[in-house]
């Protein structure tokens, strides 16, 4: 039972004339024998068993005698041989069918037959280790349904087969159905799995339903592990698994698949997310079959790690560049990468192509062929707002291109793409035969961005152009360039100036991405009524508009790093407005009142605004904005108490500015979730605590001898007196109720005793005229520190409903009192 635990080995207990149960409880007859066992081997008498070899069964009796828990441990295991599904034999039985029974299931646990996995599995055993682990073979008799889900051609295939040959041997029935997606036949994949499963017999199945029906029937009652490869469809799953209750107890079922929408609700049990290859698996792998070894030729060094940079760990990719590059020269290998980042190798493509061809519809194709040229590394949710501007579904098509493994999210929320499906995408445009660059629907390649430009070739079939050139290799072209692009709906510049009429732009334009704008104003003839975003970072502008248009599709502004920039623009006109980013602009000193129009806006960053002091009164009026950003704009020197008022704000960020203090509405805030203000940063829950802290701390300093009037002492909210005396706390008893934080330091216990005497009858005085009641303060000189603690815990828990506001008192040599009074803040 050890070597079964340990390293995966079969038992299969024949209960030859005893009752499995009386196995387990060691009670009946059994349990007789079993006691009888024990006591003989306890009083290490000489066995009359019949062995061939006494003399080793007499060793193993003493070795096991050394042992406490020899007989805790054999009940133990016989307990867990009761649990596996046997053959239980009785007397009466026919004998020769048992044993029938009994070899065909040898039979079927000892099939030698493996799947091939690999010729060099580079990385494939930590995968497996990984995924074993999800299976739960030994612990759980339930059935378990696990999906492994990745992009095409990631290796989760073979990870499955290896993972088959090594565990499938220890279920009664196993199966591997391959290539379900591409070979879908229902009937046929049904018959298959009852073939393998029950070997040597066939079912001849109708229909699909009756198909389901059988496989209920036959397989209830056995513990079998199946996997079904690249499933793609709900109708596949069903037909095959359609529900945990068809399979014995014990069983394990595999679904590899692209389609992450396969595995949602509890159509599975666990789900595991293949990995690509890291950089040394990825070097490996390729060596293999570009060098049939594990490192490369010598001069072959820096551009083979070029070529695995281009594969992005994709293991199909480095076996079929490889084998490509396979004992070719140097100068060919340069050659084919060239090729390779304009044409990418067809047999790639052909395989990654599968997954866009699977796409639902003409809308997924659109967005995953936009992503490919246009918006890798840009925010999910700035794209979705373009693409729904050019009439597409942006967030369901977008979220299906991430369960096909098409496109991927990260925890910036930012979208990305994998190289070789980004260049299929490409490809996917260019189409074969090659068209014409002006009459692909999508232009990306500089070369053929600039000729078309130049030669001002451009037609109706551009929807989307990008052309991004060094700052040291701007160029300039003629806005007539863009007149026949009357479906331009997606422009992306950089380190390009335009002269002439911006009328020539496409009035469909959804999307206006300009680095490096280089006017000082946006033209008036520029027609922006259909943006949905507006991207002008490092522009030159000082004003934004000439004249304002009203722009209500407007949803993202960004003039981030434009240094010029005095003033933000009227907001009225674009009352969508969802996302304000004015990062950097250094001569930005003022932002409209007019942004309290913006009543959809979620997030408004002004981080680095360094000549803007403050803000208007206004903004606290927004309602839906969830995110205001301040840091670095070092002349804010407050927030206004209405700050309450911005009843959706879940993050307030404004470290680095000149506020020394926090309005006390941010406290009564039922909003604020992160926030960074006075040197604090974290969640709201850590840092109120602290903040309340800071208030209560001294925020005026005054040095001894202690010289002020009553009306300055009158202002002050917090006092820190170093060096007390009786005059000075008396001068000051009369205005104690006006003080929030009185800190005095003492030179002697004695003095701790008069000030605190001073102090105390001056609170008291203040309270009484609250509330009708009597203090003995005469005892207050001569309490000790503890004393005067929980002096103060009891008027305050007697009298605490009378108390509009808190009171910090340190007094003495240590911070004894400050640190209990810290620690009741916290």
């Amino acid at each position: 039972m050890k070597c079964r635990r340990t390293i995966g080995q079969i038992v299969l207990p024949v209960f030859y004339d005893v009752d499995p149960s009386d196995v387990r409880h060691q009670t009946g007859e059994f349990g007789k024998a079993f006691q009888s066992l024990l006591s003989r081997i306890s009083k290490k008498k000489s066995t009359s068993l019949k062995l061939r070899d006494g003399k080793a069964f007499q060793s193993l009796l003493s070795r096991i005698l050394k042992k406490k828990s020899t007989s805790l441990k054999w009940r133990d295991a016989l307990r867990e041989v009761a649990e596996i599904a046997g053959f239980v034999v009785p007397n009466f039985r026919n004998e020769s069918e048992a044993i029938k029974n009994i070899v065909d299931k040898v039979s079927c646990f000892i099939d030698k037959t493996c799947l091939f996995v690999a010729d060099n599995p580079v990385g494939l055993k930590s995968r497996v280790q990984d995924m074993i682990p999800l299976l739960d073979i030994q612990q759980s008799n339930d059935v378990l349904l696990v999906g492994m889900w990745g992009m095409g051609r990631i290796g989760k295939t073979t990870l499955a087969k290896d993972i088959f040959n090594k565990i499938g041997r220890n279920f009664e029935g196993r199966s591997f159905i391959p290539n379900i997606r591409e070979v879908w036949g229902q009937v046929d994949l049904q018959q298959q799995l009852l073939s393998d499963i029950f070997k040597g017999t066939s079912t001849k199945i109708q229909s699909i339903d009756s198909g389901k029906v059988i496989l209920k029937d036959r397989l209830r009652h056995k513990r079998v592990f199946i996997i079904l490869d690249d499933v793609d469809e709900l109708e596949q799953l069903d037909a095959l698994c359609g529900s945990r209750n068809w399979f014995g107890s014990g069983s394990r079922i595999i679904i590899t698949t692209r389609n992450k929408d396969i595995l949602r609700g509890n159509r599975v049990d666990k789900v595991y997310s293949n990995k690509e290859m890291d950089e040394n698996e990825s070097i490996e792998l390729f060596n293999w079959h570009a060098f049939k070894q594990v490192s490369p030729i010598e001069e072959f060094v820096e551009i083979s790690k070029n070529v695995v940079m281009y594969s992005g760990g994709l293991p199909l990719a480095l076996e079929v560049l490889g084998r490509y590059l396979f004992e070719k020269k140097v100068t060919e290998w340069n050659c084919v990468l060239k090729k390779l980042e304009r044409i990418p190798n067809d047999k790639v493509q052909k395989k990654l192509k599968i997954s866009y061809d699977g796409l639902d519809d003409d809308y997924q194709k659109s967005i995953f062929l936009d992503v490919a040229c246009f918006f890798i590394g840009m925010d999910r949710n700035d794209v979705i707002h373009i693409l729904n501007g050019c009439g597409f579904f942006a967030e369901d098509g977008i979220s299906v291109l991430v369960e096909r493994s098409l496109v991927t999210v990260d925890n910036k929320n930012k979208l990305g793409m994998h190289n070789l499906l980004r260049d299929m995408g490409r490809e996917i445009i260019c189409n074969k035969p090659r068209m014409e660059p002006e009459e692909r629907s999508r232009l990306w390649f500089l070369e053929d961005v600039d000729d078309v430009l130049v030669g001002q070739t451009g037609t109706k079939a551009v929807e989307g152009l990008t052309l991004k050139l060094p700052r040291d290799s701007a160029k300039c072209y003629s806005t007539k360039a863009f007149e026949n692009m009357k479906k331009l709906s997606l422009l992306q510049l950089a380190g390009v100036q335009l002269d002439g009429d911006f009328e020539y732009l496409s009035r469909n334009l959804r999307w206006l991405s300009w680095n490096g704008f280089p006017l000082s104003c946006i033209p008036s003839s520029f027609y922006q009524g259909n943006l949905v975003s507006i991207e002008l970072e490092n522009s030159n502008v000082e004003v934004v508009w000439e004249a304002t248009q009203r722009m209500e599709k407007l949803k993202i502004l960004n003039l981030s790093h434009s240094h010029y920039l005095t003033e933000t623009p009227d907001f009225s006109n674009m009352p969508n407005l969802e996302k304000l980013i004015l990062i950097d602009c250094p001569r930005l000193c003022e932002v409209s009142h007019s942004i309290g129009y913006l009543d959809k806006i979620l997030l408004i960053n002004l981080e680095d605004c360094i000549s803007l002091q403050s803000l208007p009164r206004s903004i606290y009026k927004l309602k839906s904005l969830k995110t205001l950003i301040l840091s670095g704009c070092s002349m804010i020197d407050k927030l206004e108490e209405d700050l309450e008022q911005m009843e959706s704000l879940t993050t307030l960020l404004a470290n680095n500015t000149a506020i020394t203090r926090v309005p006390l509405s941010i406290v009564r805030s039922k909003s604020i979730g992160y926030i960074s203000l006075c040197g604090y940063e974290g969640f709201s829950r850590d840092i109120f605590p602290s903040i309340i802290w800071s208030w209560m701390s001294p925020t005026s300093s005054l040095s001894s001898p202690f010289q002020t009037s009553s009306a300055n002492i009158s202002s002050l909210v917090s006092l820190d007196i170093p060096h007390s005396s009786s005059q000075e706390l008396s001068s000051i008893s009369d205005h104690l109720s006006r003080l929030r934080s009185l800190w005095v330091e003492c030179g002697s216990e004695l003095q701790l005793s008069v000030d605190a005497k001073i102090i105390l009858d001056a609170l008291y005085a203040t309270i009484s005229k609250e509330i009708d009641s009597t203090s003995a303060t005469s005892q207050v000189s001569n309490m000790n520190t503890s004393a005067l603690i929980q002096h103060c815990s009891q008027l305050r828990a007697s009298e605490s409903k009378y108390l509009l506001k808190s009171v910090l008192l340190q007094l003495g040599m240590n911070s004894e009192v400050t640190n209990n009074l810290k620690e009741s803040i916290l």
